[in-house]
């Protein structure tokens, strides 16, 4: 067993370092576990944390919301709270609530005001630097961590896609309402885009349509294989008018917003709809070049006269887990081809720049950091 853990550290806005810890020690109840981090997967948020545009409140800190491990060790206590043994293989939520508010208690523990922090996410300064998130070769879970029990027979690069699943099932058919028949529009064809439509064609939506850029031939093309009957290159096409040709002017049941930094799908979501129908904004805008952020003018009257239901979709909660884990287990969809790339430790800032767009010649959906490669 070895005394010392690498892990690698965010100090700053485009500044990482690969650092060794102490191994956490699991004596008492109130340690929880420790995780043996197998994968941990990289989103657009954490891209926006890397570049600084969620702020600086926690730093320094171990980044990665997103690990799938198998547990080390674990106190009695623990175990029996969680129902999981040491050697079994989980996914860990990255929020930790404090499990006995009322709003836990009612089953909102993603409101809770109480959590005592977080994992791969930005932490009470209180808390301090710890092994706390998933670009680590070892992870110290917190007694109130959420975590699901995933099969061990599965390749670690496509159990951990367990959170963009989890986002897709969460952002389109439960805020989304998708549903036998729905016709959908996904805006951004990314690794949550991609997701979305694999949940809504899952649920057995009527039309599906996804957009994307002249540099996501490939994800667009994978779209294509997920369940989307039709996609828009928007640098080619425009969004609104394509949709409105393809539902006789009616526009679509429900549209999501997946896009990064852009305001103008936001618009287009509006004109895209039908009456009544429901928009879901997932995609973060950040900040602007002043450090302000991103904001749209919303035509109010639209959002009346079309009685648009409009809902802003944070994170994944465990419901959404739990559906996209069986999805991942049942083996219907080829996740494989949306599993891109994989790098260890020494490569996180490379993996995440590569996520961003900013390598040249690279054409990335998701990508793993293996921490034991």
């Amino acid at each position: 067993m070895t005394d010392m853990v690498r892990a690698v550290v965010q100090t700053g806005p485009r500044q990482m370092e690969l650092r060794e810890f102490p191994r956490p020690v699991i004596a008492s109840a109130d340690d929880g576990a420790l995780l043996r981090v197998e994968a941990c997967g990289i989103c657009g948020s954490d891209v926006e944390q890397y570049k600084g545009a969620l702020g600086s409140r926690g730093l320094p800190m171990v980044p990665g919301h997103e690990p799938l491990g198998i547990i080390e060790e674990i106190t009695p206590e623990t175990a029996a709270r969680w129902g999981v043994t040491a050697g079994m293989r989980v996914a860990v939520e990255i929020l930790i609530p404090c499990r006995s508010c009322g709003l836990c208690l009612a089953g909102q523990y993603m409101q809770c005001k109480n959590r005592p922090g977080s994992h791969g996410g930005y932490n009470p300064p209180e808390r301090g630097l710890g092994l706390y998130g998933g670009y680590a070769e070892y992870m110290h879970l917190h007694p109130n961590s959420i975590v699901h029990p995933v099969r061990g027979d599965l390749p670690a690069p496509i159990a951990v896609m367990f959170n963009p699943l989890g986002a897709g099932v969460r952002w389109a058919l439960q805020y989304g309402g998708v549903h036998l028949g729905s016709s959908v529009l996904v805006l951004g064809a990314g690794q949550r885009g991609l997701a979305a439509i694999l949940a809504s064609r899952h649920a057995g939506a009527g039309l599906i349509i996804a957009t994307g850029l002249s540099r996501d031939a490939r994800k667009l093309e994978l779209a294509r294989e997920f369940g989307a009957d039709v996609t828009i290159n928007v640098q080619e096409e425009d969004t609104v008018a394509r949709v409105l040709e393809l539902t006789g002017g009616d526009g679509v049941d429900v549209v999501l917003d997946l896009t990064p930094i852009a305001t103008s799908p936001v618009l287009d979501a509006v004109s895209a709809v039908r009456w009544g129908g429901t928009i879901v904004l997932a995609g973060l805008k950040g900040r602007d070049a002043e450090g302000e952020p991103r904001s749209v003018a919303l035509p109010t009257d639209t959002l009346v006269n079309k009685a648009l239901t409009v809902r802003g979709a944070f994170s994944v909660d465990a419901a959404a887990y739990t559906d996209a884990i069986a999805l991942i287990e049942s083996g219907a969809f080829p996740l494989e081809k949306m599993q891109t790339h994989r790098f260890g430790l020494d490569q996180v800032e490379h993996a995440i720049r590569l996520l961003a767009g900013e390598v040249p010649g690279e054409d990335a959906i998701h990508v793993a950091i293996m921490p034991g490669t």
